[in-house]
């Protein structure tokens, strides 16, 4: 039962992270593109890799979290073509946000339940990510050239 409640805690505490990050990016993002001295519909373009960094960063805050679990005792391991080093938990952690799953590398154990968090994350992270396009968008893309 410890174990349980362990798991959900750490799982709920990385999820709430890259929840406030994402936030935090795109209400800075908001905050900047009204300020940019560009075209306006080239701002769009700012917000698209604004939210693509914010993105990668989050791929990257799950990436450290499968790697300090893989190499810790209890939390299970990743197997398959998968070499323990932070960058293939990254290219993992990439694989499971964007729901694509490769499957050649597998979660065994407790760490499993990150997989499943986070491709549901990343899920509703993209697609709200998608939403704020849009309505930067239909803000900034005129038939101004």
């Amino acid at each position: 039962m410890k174990k349980l409640i362990l798991t959900f805690l750490v799982n709920s505490l990385l999820i709430a992270l890259v929840v406030i990050i994402h936030y935090e990016f795109l209400y800075r993002i908001t905050i900047l593109m009204p300020r940019l001295t560009i075209r306006k519909r080239f701002r769009i373009v700012v917000g698209v890799l604004g939210a693509l960094t914010a993105h990668a960063v989050e791929v990257w805050v799950f990436a450290f979290a499968y790697y300090l679990m893989h190499h810790s005792e209890g939390w299970g391991q990743l197997t398959g073509n998968f070499d323990g080093s932070l960058l293939a938990c990254v290219y993992y952690s990439l694989t499971s946000f964007t729901t694509l799953g490769f499957g050649d590398i597998e979660p065994f154990g407790d760490i499993r339940f990150l997989t499943g968090f986070e491709s549901l994350t990343g899920l509703v992270l993209i697609t709200w990510t998608a939403s704020f396009l849009f309505l930067e968008m239909q803000q900034y893309w005129s038939s101004e050239r």
